[in-house]
């Protein structure tokens, strides 16, 4: 076969990935080819202009290390990676919705006694964070693992901290107690621009968007025979939930973190300054 033209391309490279061994690489392969090519046709791009795709997703990959995923960053301002999540997270009732897992997760963070500090030396308004975790029938989830994180008081996380901020902090794993809860102090976190002084940053730019996210904490919750969670909690009231870059607001979500006098917490801590405090109650679909 030769001679290919604009109407006949599209079928020759369905017909020759057709040959693939595995029926799902076979199937993602066909798709991925006919919806690229009608792009194609749709918007029938100039030579210079299919370069300058080309020439992003380069640049693209050349800004991934070990700190930083460019393509998460794309995947997350597309939407596609809320698109991907909606996709594989069908809720029962009464479980807690999920949200994008975004760019920051570390593998395997510190684990901590329930009621430490995850955030020594940090500055930022301290935060009480406490709450449990149950499947959706009320049964509580002894030694569920809950993995945190989240961004300090100018919204940057411990992986984008100058060298003289040592380790790992603001994350931290937990183990919920015998009755499913846990608890633990850290600092309120604020809002934040995504990294934006790359491609996607650029990309941003040129659809006339902001790159911020409303300030929230990350959650990530897995208890045996139940699905893994992975989800946010929003601070009520930030300017960007009806316009985070990532797309990942969802209402259920939304919480809000009580201000309080200085005074004595709910833990027994006394604490000289005021501080905030953030409840929130987890449910897990069974696998």
């Amino acid at each position: 076969m030769r001679n290919f033209n604009e109407f006949t391309i599209t079928d020759a490279v369905v017909e020759r990935v057709g040959n693939a061994s595995d029926p799902r690489i076979r199937e993602i392969s066909e798709a991925v080819v006919r919806h690229l090519h009608a792009l194609v046709r749709e918007v029938r791009p100039t030579q210079d202009e299919w370069m300058a795709a080309v020439n992003f997703l380069t640049r693209t990959g050349q800004m991934c290390n070990d700190k930083r995923q460019e393509f998460i960053l794309l995947s997350d301002t597309l939407g596609i990676s809320m698109l991907v999540d909606a996709i594989n997270h069908e809720q029962s009732k009464g479980a807690t919705e999920t949200t994008v897992l975004g760019p920051f997760y570390v593998e395997s963070p510190p684990e901590h006694e329930l009621g430490d500090n995850i955030s020594p030396g940090m500055e930022g308004a301290p935060l009480f964070v406490s709450g449990s975790v149950s499947s959706t029938d009320g049964a509580p989830l002894v030694g569920a693992v809950v993995d945190v994180w989240h961004s300090d008081d100018d919204g940057y996380y411990d992986v984008q901290q100058p060298d003289d901020v040592e380790g790992l902090t603001m994350r931290a794993r937990f183990h919920a107690d015998g009755n499913g809860r846990f608890h633990f102090w850290t600092i309120k976190p604020a809002a934040y621009p995504i990294p934006h002084d790359g491609p996607v940053g650029d990309m941003l730019e040129a659809q006339g968007r902001h790159p911020w996210r409303p300030a929230h904490v990350h959650f990530m919750i897995s208890a045996p025979g139940h699905e893994r969670l992975v989800t946010h909690v929003f601070v009520a009231g930030d300017q960007y939930l009806d316009s985070d870059a990532v797309f990942g607001v969802k209402d259920s979500l939304i919480h809000d973190f009580v201000e309080h006098p200085a005074g004595t917490a709910p833990d027994g801590t006394t604490v000289d300054r005021r501080y905030f405090e953030l409840t929130y109650d987890f449910k897990l679909n069974k696998d």
